[in-house]
C-alpha cells in the first residue's frame, strides 16, 4: 500500500539527495549495491548483539536509500533492465538479511518457548516476503499487472524496525507482536496477490509448453 502512495511526500526528502549523486557522477547501481551491503553488516552486526535501537536507526537510513537510486535513474532519463533486476535482488538480500538477523537473536539468545515460537514467526516472514514478490513478478511476466496489497516492503520494513528500535528502548513485547503481525500479514499478502492473478482476465489463457517438454497423448483420445 504505501509503495504506491507514500511516494509523493518521501519525494520531497529524497529528490534533492538524489540530484547531488547525479551531479557528482555517482550511479544508481552503484548506490544500490552500497546500501544493500551497508543493510546487510548493519543487521549482521547489530542485532544479533542485541543493539537493536541503533540497528533500526541506521537500518533506516540505509534502507531509505532504496527510494534515493529509482530517483536518479529517473533523472537520468530513465533505469535499465539490469538496474531494475539489480534492484529487485538486493531488495531480496536486505530483507532476507534483517529478518535473518531477528531470527539468530531469537534462537540463540533465549532459551523461552515464546522465543522459539518468534523465531518461527521470524522464518515465516523471511518465506513469505520473498514468495510475494516472486508471485508479483512471474505474474507480471505472463502479462498480468499485480499491484498492492495488505504488507509490501514499505510496510515489511516499517513495522519491522519500528518494533525493533522499541524493543531496543525496553518497550515488552513490541518486537513479537510486531513479527506475528508481519508473519500472518506477509501470509495473507502472498494469498491476496493469488486472488488477483486468478481473478485476471488472462489467469485462464495457454502458455507454450517449456523447451524441451515431450508431447504426451491426450488421455481421452489415446489407444488402450
Amino acid at each position: 500500500m504505501l509503495s504506491v502512495r507514500g511516494r509523493r511526500p518521501a519525494a520531497v526528502v529524497v529528490e534533492p539527495v538524489a540530484r547531488r549523486l547525479v551531479t557528482w557522477g555517482v550511479s544508481p547501481n552503484t548506490v544500490t549495491v552500497a546500501s544493500t551491503v551497508v543493510a546487510v553488516a548493519l543487521s549482521v552486526a547489530l542485532i544479533p548483539a542485541g543493539w537493536h535501537f541503533l540497528a533500526a536507526v541506521l537500518l533506516g537510513l540505509a534502507v531509505a536509500s532504496d527510494m534515493i537510486d529509482g530517483t536518479m535513474a529517473r533523472m537520468k532519463g530513465g533505469g535499465t533492465r539490469f538496474g531494475a533486476t539489480l534492484d529487485a535482488t538486493c531488495d531480496r538480500i536486505t530483507d532476507g538479511a534483517l529478518f535473518g538477523a531477528v531470527a539468530w537473536w531469537m534462537a540463540f539468545q533465549h532459551d523461552h518457548e515464546p522465543y522459539k515460537g518468534l523465531f518461527a514467526a521470524a522464518l515465516v516472514i523471511i518465506v513469505a516476503s520473498q514468495v510475494t514478490s516472486y508471485v508479483k513478478a512471474r505474474a507480471e511476466a505472463s502479462g498480468i499487472k499485480v499491484d498492492g496489497g495488505l504488507i509490501e516492503r514499505p510496510e515489511r520494513l516499517i513495522i519491522g524496525l519500528v518494533a525493533l528500535g522499541l524493543s531496543g528502548l525496553g518497550v515488552p513485547y513490541v518486537l513479537g507482536g510486531g513479527l506475528i503481525i508481519l508473519a500472518f500479514g506477509s501470509v495473507y499478502t502472498v494469498i491476496e496477490r493469488l486472488v488477483i492473478v486468478a481473478r485476471s482476465d488472462l489467469a485462464r489463457e495457454t502458455i507454450a509448453a517449456p523447451t524441451g517438454a515431450k508431447d504426451f497423448p491426450d488421455p481421452d483420445t489415446a489407444e488402450h
